[in-house]
């Protein structure tokens, strides 16, 4: 009696063991299938005229001279955005040629920047004997495309949150590489306050 019993309880557990294959195999084979249809699904971006965006940078990056708190960064070039001609074309070590020189190349430029109490002026921040480079205030040379450690000598605060990204604008995707604006790409540097404005609207216009 003991004998069928333990024969039966033998034929049990191996069609237990069968079934519970069937069972994972089933189960594996639903996996499958639905991780087939996932990558089936997937939409992969088209090519949005760069190839690999998220890893490569745009042909008018620099890279910062300091990190963040996730490694290295890129600004936005300066020197690509000159919109006249280099300084070199009319600031020489000759004389002036012809009067109103000055108010016919800057006279749009109004240099309203540090206050009425410590005004600034040209030379408090371009350079005198080489024009494509600036100085700060204990004389170091700085690139016009790093011109950020120009700004962060006395905008310091403001510096920081645009290193750790609380200040400023991101380029391209939020993916990748981080490539960011530099100041001068939203602040004009002679005069840096926005001028006050109403908000715009984006909705369609209404046709009377």
């Amino acid at each position: 009696m003991m004998k069928r019993r333990s024969s039966y309880c033998r034929k049990m557990l191996i069609l237990f063991g069968f079934g519970m294959l069937w069972v994972t195999a089933d189960v594996y084979t639903e996996q499958r299938n639905v991780l087939d249809q996932v990558k089936q699904s997937t939409i992969h971006r088209k090519d949005l005229n760069q190839n690999d965006f998220a890893q490569n940078l745009p042909r008018q990056a620099v890279k910062a001279e300091m990190k963040y708190q996730g490694g290295d960064f890129w600004t936005e070039s300066r020197k690509d955005k000159v919109e006249r001609y280099p300084c070199y074309t009319c600031h020489t070590n000759n004389p002036e040629k012809f009067k109103g020189a000055k108010e016919m190349v800057h006279g749009d430029i109004l240099l309203d920047h540090g206050g009425a109490d410590k005004p600034l002026s040209c030379a408090t921040c371009h350079l005198k004997d080489n024009p494509h480079l600036f100085k700060t205030a204990d004389t170091t040379n700085i690139d016009m495309d790093h011109s950020y450690d120009l700004c962060g000598q006395c905008h310091f605060r403001q510096k920081q949150d645009w290193i750790g990204g609380a200040h400023g604008k991101r380029v391209l995707n939020w993916a990748g590489k981080r490539v960011v604006k530099n100041c001068t790409s939203c602040h004009n540097p002679h005069s840096p306050l926005f001028q006050k404005r109403w908000p715009k609207t984006y909705s369609p216009p209404i046709d009377k």
